[in-house]
């Protein structure tokens, strides 16, 4: 009878060993490749966002289609910043060896940056530029867009966020 007992216990154990390492393959298939982020910080507020639904191309250049249709999204994360504060923006070190920009209300950046975070004036990114008088005016909210590209070529990856003006 103790022969019994035995034997069955051992059974149990291994039964139990397979399913452990069943659960394990199968969670593990299950994984995916985490997306990468962009990360905003004001003062001692931070905002993570991972890439903007529709606007990842998982490394591939996104269609024109997608970007136009990238480009006119609002929303996002919502910060508030403050005049004359700095705006960080970082991103994943592969994000920055494939080149990254910033778009505020108009464009921010002259070259894709390299680097994994840049800091901007926000005065800078709340200022709109008219194309047809060169006046300038300052918004109240802006969309800011962070924008991973495809070997300095077109996007392949955008994160949006909200910057809010504080008075």
């Amino acid at each position: 009878m103790t022969a019994a007992l035995i034997s069955w216990g051992k059974g149990r154990r291994a039964a139990a060993a397979i399913g452990a390492v069943s659960l394990g393959l199968v969670t593990l298939s299950a994984c995916e490749k985490p997306t990468a982020l962009a990360t905003v910080t004001v003062g001692s507020s931070t905002v993570t966002a991972e890439a903007t639904p529709g606007c990842d191309g998982n490394g591939k250049e996104l269609s024109r289609k997608a970007v136009a249709a990238c480009i006119t999204k609002k929303g996002g994360k919502t910060i508030t910043v403050h005049p004359g504060e700095k705006v960080r923006v970082g991103v994943d070190p592969d994000v920055a060896k494939s080149g990254w920009i910033v778009i505020g209300a108009g464009p921010v950046m002259r070259e894709p940056s390299k680097q994994t975070y840049r800091s901007f004036d926000a005065d800078t990114l709340f200022m709109q530029q008219n194309p047809q008088t060169g006046q300038t005016t300052y918004t109240k909210d802006v969309t800011l867009q962070v924008a991973e590209l495809h070997e300095g070529d077109g996007p392949t990856t955008m994160w949006h966020f909200t910057l809010k003006q504080k008075d």
